[in-house]
């Protein structure tokens, strides 16, 4: 680290390794004081530490000097406005995970930093330190985790340069960074779909007496109501008996579902395939619920891991994990494959059609035109 030091060693100015730019250092009133002079060239910054220096010692003698508010003033002041400005707006576990990063993460390495003494080359050195570890029992974050963690650090810098408290924002890009490829979500091809809810039904018939018959059977239709109405699992787990009611289909006359669904993205409806009118009437009749009673008031996660895994269908080709949200994958696959119309099944899902042409129709067959490809020319 490049240092100096001006007006007989009161002020110091330094430069950090992956820096050009040098940085000023001061100590007043038994405080150290740093300032980022903005320039790469030495004189420059000597002439604007021995202003700032100056300005600094003015400050003291009329009173008027105050401590530089600091990261953790900042993300306090963040985690105040965003849950009262963004209460019904937000659902409160994205709240939450905010504030988890922070405690976990962000805090401990940035909380005690002047707000001016955080730069790109800072905010990099983090992205180093929670990639790197000797500990092989410790996890490196994914690089979705790593941009949630990013994300929350500027909304708290956006916060203090609204305050004031710095004058602009650091660069939070993330270099030598190449173009993500674009991975299709992992789904159960229509193969995989049929041995996973044939393995369900028979684990349900031959659990026939069982303390455990219950459970067995409530998976059984919980995969094929969710791979035929394409919710998302937080959707399904807040959905109650009076959100779902019957209706026939003008085009078809099949009797299908019409689901109010509750999820993030506020309330919006969905129309099932026929195929979830079957499962959706044995779970009424073996729980005899009321209007307001959860339809599955259990959580599956584990017993439908374990199917997976029993199966062999725990991951895909390209080694994507499946979960219970590649049910929603399966349905939006399939219809796609049926050939349904593209923005009609993104209403239906709540979702945007780039997001399905994105992830879903990118690797599907059926999307290419064979006679638009092989067009010749007279």
């Amino acid at each position: 680290m490049s240092t100096h030091y001006i007006l007989g060693d009161k002020v110091r100015i330094y430069r950090r390794e992956n820096s050009s730019v040098w940085q000023a250092q001061a100590r007043l009133e038994g405080k150290k004081w740093r300032v980022s002079t903005k320039t790469d060239s030495l004189s420059q910054a000597k002439e604007f530490a021995e202003d700032w220096y100056f300005e600094l010692r003015g400050k003291s003698r009329i009173g008027t000097l105050t401590p530089e508010k600091t990261f953790a003033d900042a993300a306090k002041r963040f985690l105040l406005e965003y849950e009262a400005l963004t209460n019904g707006e937000r659902n409160p576990r994205y709240v939450k995970d905010h504030e988890a990063r922070l405690n976990n993460h962000l805090l401990p390495y940035f909380g005690e930093k002047g707000l001016s003494t955080i730069t790109a080359g800072m905010v990099q050195d983090y992205r180093v330190m929670r990639m790197t570890t000797e500990d092989p029992q410790k996890k490196v974050p994914s690089r979705s985790t790593l941009h949630h963690e990013t994300v929350t650090l500027r909304q708290v810098m956006k916060t203090a340069l609204r305050h004031g408290w710095i004058s602009h924002l650091p660069d939070f890009s993330a270099p030598y960074r190449a173009s993500g490829k674009i991975a299709h979500r992992a789904w159960f091809s229509p193969e995989e779909y049929k041995q996973l809810y044939t393995y369900t039904r028979e684990r349900a018939k031959s659990a026939q007496g069982l303390n455990w018959q219950h459970a067995a059977e409530q998976l059984h239709d919980y995969v094929l109501f969710m791979a035929n109405t394409g919710l998302r699992p937080d959707e399904a787990n807040r959905l109650e008996y009076r959100d779902v009611t019957f209706e026939e289909d003008e085009e078809t006359g099949e009797r299908i579902l019409l689901i109010e669904v509750r999820g993030k993205r506020g309330v919006g409806y969905c129309k099932s395939t026929t195929g979830a009118v079957f499962p959706f009437e044995r779970l009424a009749k073996r729980n005899n619920p009321k209007l307001t009673d959860l339809v599955f008031p259990q959580d599956h996660k584990k017993q439908f891991n374990r199917a997976l895994a029993d199966c062999e269908l725990k991951f895909d080709r390209e080694g994507n994990r499946r979960s219970s949200y590649s049910l929603r994958h399966t349905y939006i696959c399939l219809r796609l494959l049926e050939g349904a119309d593209i923005y009609q099944i993104a209403k239906n899902c709540r979702t945007s059609v780039e997001m399905i042409e994105k992830h879903y129709a990118v690797h599907l067959k059926n999307t290419l035109d064979a006679r638009a490809i092989n067009v010749r020319r007279k």
